[in-house]
């Protein structure tokens, strides 16, 4: 009972709810978005979005064999958790995003590895559930990230960051409700 291309989307873009909230910041601190602008941060965060999961995913498979019978419980908590994280970073009033203008590597990389840091626990969740193929997985994840990130450059040059918070919230709500589905199908609850 692997996942389903619908139910694959909805962690995808539950995923790149961070990466698109700091893309948001990165858009409104360039101002003028362009098209190199867009592509730089559609590769960084895309990348590792894509790489996070499958570096989850084969830590994961190593240690399955000792947590199968209570799998669903692990795929469970750590989506919950991701999720509630990203609801209370959502909801926080006095962290705001450093405006930083820069695209360069010293700037993009630890970006991109603060915003694909679920990405690895949502990696591991995947060795834990039957029938996942990690490769379309990965690739879907990343691409998913990649074309919502460089959207989110435009968003934020246009609108500026009032849909950052939402876009966290959202993504908090989705990985929790997820989560969840995984738990009470497995508990036979849900069909």
């Amino acid at each position: 009972m692997g996942l389903s291309l619908a139910e694959l989307f909805i962690i995808a873009v539950g995923l790149s709810m961070d990466a698109f909230a700091v893309s948001i910041c990165k858009g409104l601190s360039v101002g003028q978005a362009k098209g190199k602008h867009m592509l730089c941060v559609g590769v960084y965060f895309g990348g590792f979005q894509a790489l996070m999961p499958l570096i989850g995913y084969f830590l994961g498979t190593r240690f399955a064999v000792y947590i199968e019978g209570f799998d669903h419980w692990v795929a469970f908590g750590l989506l919950a958790f991701i999720g509630a994280n990203m609801i209370r970073e959502s909801l926080g009033k006095g962290e705001a995003e450093a405006l930083d203008a820069s695209f360069s590597v010293r700037t993009m990389i630890p970006l991109a590895v603060a915003t694909s840091i679920d990405a690895l626990a949502t990696g591991v969740t995947f060795a834990v559930l039957p029938g996942v193929n990690i490769w379309a997985a990965v690739i879907f994840i990343g691409l998913t990230t990649f074309l919502l990130s460089a959207l989110g450059v435009k968003v934020g040059s246009v609108f500026g960051a009032r849909y950052k918070s939402k876009a966290e919230l959202f993504g908090g709500c989705v990985l929790v409700l997820m989560g969840l589905k995984i738990l009470l199908e497995h508990l036979g609850l849900l069909g």
